[in-house]
């Protein structure tokens, strides 16, 4: 029996093809800590039933018959902020991959892999995670390690003093930009998780983000990392 203290994680998905849909719902329902509450086929239909019924994760194909995968994301992060997004699509241009983290989706995984990858994808998220099919991890790599430096007068944008990061704060961000948990982060430097939480806010904050990935890219690109 599922512990009262330990309650499903609540998943909706939206996804147009058939067969795509079945696979979905097949991983969710081959784990017990999963609790498939709606499946939606149209961007429209999935809007209407979120209004009422605004799951723990939602996952989201890009290619949607109605309204653009992307425009989903952007809706269901700004008014859904507790609800983790996890795009799941055959789209892996790095223009697609971009757009949706910038979007507020907190992993991107390409349809194809493992059905075991979605259900291990969900519990990554809940743990503070970001998962990314292995191309789409490479391609975050390389833009971070051919990100250049600030252009010349950008820092005049914003008062230095506000959005200089600490050296925790730095080291914090490094660490999950490296693939680690808020757990293991908080393990790394012998904190708790949610004190990881709390540096991560500020540095959203100082950078004026709304995501992890958003914050390693400004980061990276102001030469904080």
């Amino acid at each position: 029996m599922q512990s009262c203290l330990n309650p499903k994680v609540r998943v909706a998905l939206v996804e147009d093809d058939p067969e795509a849909r079945t696979r979905l719902q097949a991983s969710i329902a081959a784990d017990p800590s999963l609790e498939l509450v709606n499946s939606y086929t149209t961007g429209a239909e999935a809007l209407a039933g979120l209004e009422s019924h605004a799951p723990d994760v939602l996952l989201v194909d890009l290619g949607l018959p109605d309204i653009p995968g992307l425009d989903i994301v952007r809706r269901v992060a700004g008014r859904y902020p507790q609800c983790d997004i996890l795009v799941v699509t055959i789209f892996g241009d790095h223009s697609h991959v971009l757009a949706a983290l910038q979007a507020g989706a907190r992993g991107y995984l390409l349809k194809g892999g493992a059905t075991r990858d979605i259900a291990l994808g969900i519990h990554d998220l809940r743990n503070g995670g970001s998962p990314l099919s292995p191309a789409i991890a490479r391609q975050v790599l390389d833009r971070l390690q051919s990100a250049g430096t600030p252009a010349p007068g950008a820092e005049a944008e914003s008062d230095p003093d506000e959005s200089k990061l600490s050296a925790r704060e730095a080291e914090i961000l490094n660490a999950i930009s490296r693939g680690f948990t808020y757990a293991e982060t908080a393990r790394m430097f012998g904190i708790g998780p949610a004190t990881v939480h709390t540096y991560l806010k500020r540095v959203y904050r100082k950078l004026q983000v709304h995501s992890k990935t958003e914050a390693v890219f400004e980061a990276s690109r102001r030469g904080l990392l």
